[in-house]
């Protein structure tokens, strides 16, 4: 997608986005900030949104966030505001195909619903696996492409509007999956109806 379309349609979708597509992935939100509150450390939450996850995280962790679209970013400030959210470190406008982060920052980086909506996702995946220290885990749940049955069929009929609904319905795994220092550690696909997917992807360590 490109980086105007991303803007605008998430624009027109942060006044409502907590009650429509933000019920709809609650549950791989979840599912993604259980995994983490068990880590320590630092977490970097690429694709922020309206910072529904923000209080789910656990209070020994330092969270940052960063999201490209303003108007989604001041919802998810005056959440933190608002709610006291002690544990959030900082919430930042950022293109995430450029993280203005040191190489190793971060113990986890998370990416919850956002990966089959920026553009260049591979060049995104490798900034976030820059950003992660060795050792530490990348976070991904996301909406991926089936090969067959009705859901398939629907992907692809849905695909060329992807600028217009604000995703890419026929998105690929293997998009994220191609970093040399990357190891896949855990697959799961979950509910709705097994529609999103659960991923873990650990960072090799500059020793091995």
């Amino acid at each position: 997608m490109d980086i105007n379309a991303v803007s605008t349609s998430y624009a027109r979708w942060a006044p409502v986005y907590d009650k429509t597509f933000g019920a709809i992935t609650n549950a791989g939100r979840r599912k993604s900030v259980a995994y983490i509150n068990k880590q320590q450390g630092s977490v970097l939450e690429v694709g922020v949104g309206t910072g529904l996850a923000l209080r789910e995280y656990a209070p020994h962790l330092e969270v940052t966030g960063i999201d490209f679209s303003e108007e989604m970013l001041a919802k998810a400030k005056a959440k933190v505001t608002n709610e006291k959210l002690s544990h959030v470190k900082e919430l930042r406008q950022m293109d995430a195909r450029n993280l203005d982060f040191p190489d190793n920052s971060f113990d986890t980086v998370a990416a919850m619903h956002i990966v089959s909506v920026v553009p260049e996702p591979e060049r995104v995946v490798a900034e976030m696996a820059r950003v992660c220290k060795p050792g530490g885990r990348i976070v991904i749940t996301n909406h991926f492409a089936r090969d067959k049955g009705f859901l398939a069929f629907w992907e692809r009929v849905t695909a060329p509007f992807a600028n217009l609904i604000g995703w890419h319905s026929d998105f690929q795994m293997a998009r994220v999956l191609g970093e040399d220092c990357l190891e896949l550690t855990e697959q799961k696909a979950f509910p709705p109806i097994r529609m999103m997917t659960f991923l873990v992807l650990e960072k090799r360590s500059t020793d091995s």
